[in-house]
């Protein structure tokens, strides 16, 4: 299921390819349309549980309400929007205008793009409480994101299962996200792809998610 991709691919807008250093130190775990890496380790246990513990007092955590299908229903996370003033998001019918960046998010951005060689301008934070929260199958394609979304996800706390399926042949991913590790989601793979967070009626402890993104205003 794992294959190596060959050439480089280019990633939306201006942004410069993913630094060949990093990511020969990972596969290509995508078998098709799109690049999936996945870098564990990135922040050490210690590390990881002290950003925790700060991100889930330094951030404007909040319960938000979103459109599927018409209909409004509550998202099963608590969640923020964090940005350059010009990140403005929408999605799930929902503008999202980007809160001013903490010091302590504007550090591990600046960590991520130096490892990634990517710069970001925005940040989707996800608190799960515990195994009872989760996000649904979703693809993250609006245009603000360009073209080809590069999205880079932040892992702290409790490991979560993370599915990817393929929209056409019904193929999937399964990753256990643990704690530090950081997902790198290119290439075509919004476009082919949907992934989730499903519940997981095992886990007892909290988790955060820091999805670094760039919003073309």
């Amino acid at each position: 299921m794992t294959r190596v991709r060959g050439p480089d691919m280019p990633i939306a807008g201006e942004l410069p390819s993913v630094n060949r250093a990093t990511r020969a130190s990972a596969p290509n775990l995508a078998p098709a349309d799109g690049e999936v890496y996945l870098f564990r380790g990135f922040l050490g246990a210690e590390e990881s549980a002290r950003w925790l513990a700060v991100l889930e007092a330094e951030l404007a955590w909040q319960h938000e309400w979103i459109v599927i299908a018409g209909k409004r229903v509550l998202v099963p996370r608590r969640v923020c929007w964090y940005g350059d003033e010009c990140a403005v998001y929408r999605y799930s019918g929902v503008d999202h205008q980007p809160l001013r960046w903490t010091p302590g998010l504007l550090e591990l951005k600046e960590r991520v793009e130096r490892f990634l060689g990517v710069v970001f301008n925005s940040v989707l934070c996800n608190h799960y409480r515990d195994g009872a929260d989760s996000m649904g199958w979703h693809a993250d394609k609006e245009k603000e994101l360009g073209r080809d979304p590069v999205i880079a996800s932040l892992s702290l706390g409790a490991t979560r299962r993370f599915l990817l399926r393929h929209n056409k042949t019904r193929e999937s991913l399964v990753l256990d996200l643990d704690s530090g590790s950081l997902l790198l989601m290119q290439g075509a793979l919004q476009h082919h792809w949907r992934h989730c967070v499903p519940k997981d009626r095992n886990c007892r402890a909290p988790r955060i998610n820091l999805t670094f993104r760039r919003i073309n205003p």
